[in-house]
């Protein structure tokens, strides 16, 4: 095996907050920390991207002075193990624009946006996660095989700490929870 086949020593062992949080966002890029381990975010397509920021957008617009909606920085599940999830669009209270790390508490809903290798994870995983770690609302949306996008949308049942599903829309959303929103992503 030569040196630059071996993963480096961090990626060995489980890592604490405070650990990540001395790291550089160019180390932090493409890497999700769960249970105290670095795992590897698959890359991402350029309609994955587009997807996530047409939604983010609306989102945003949708939402008014009291939300934000922005893609790409981690939320902090739990410090103890340690672990960070980076939705491709996160809707947070703003008034914890400057807040450090993002909190569940400070979240609204998720959506994730997925792609090859990220199936499962998106699918079972990261809804476990996120219902746990108290977030109210998680939108999937897979990439189908028609072209139109398929989001499937889930709501925090508090008590249970799980999601139940709420709807499903193709190609355009017209959501009334957590926002009225109509916006098409059939057109991405």
């Amino acid at each position: 095996m030569t040196a630059e086949m071996v993963a480096p020593d961090w990626m060995h062992a489980q890592i604490s907050a405070e650990q990540y949080d001395s790291w550089t966002e160019e180390q932090c890029a493409g890497i999700e920390i769960v249970d105290g381990m670095v795992v590897a975010s698959p890359s991402t397509s350029k309609r994955h991207n587009r997807l996530a920021r047409v939604l983010a957008n609306a989102l945003d617009e949708a939402a008014g002075a009291d939300w934000n909606a922005d893609t790409g920085f981690d939320v902090r599940l739990q410090d103890v193990p340690l672990t960070n999830r980076r939705p491709d669009v996160t809707m947070y209270r703003a008034d914890t624009i400057d807040v450090t790390p993002t909190r569940p508490e400070h979240v609204l809903l998720v959506v994730e946006v997925v792609s090859p290798g990220s199936e499962t994870t998106d699918r079972i995983v990261k809804v476990e996660q996120y219902a746990k770690a108290g977030i109210p609302f998680y939108w999937r949306i897979e990439q189908a095989a028609t072209g139109l996008p398929i989001v499937y949308a889930y709501v925090l049942d508090p008590a249970g700490k799980t999601y139940r599903d709420s709807d499903v829309f193709t190609g355009t959303v017209k959501a009334v929870a957590p926002f009225s929103l109509t916006v098409d992503l059939g057109a991405v």
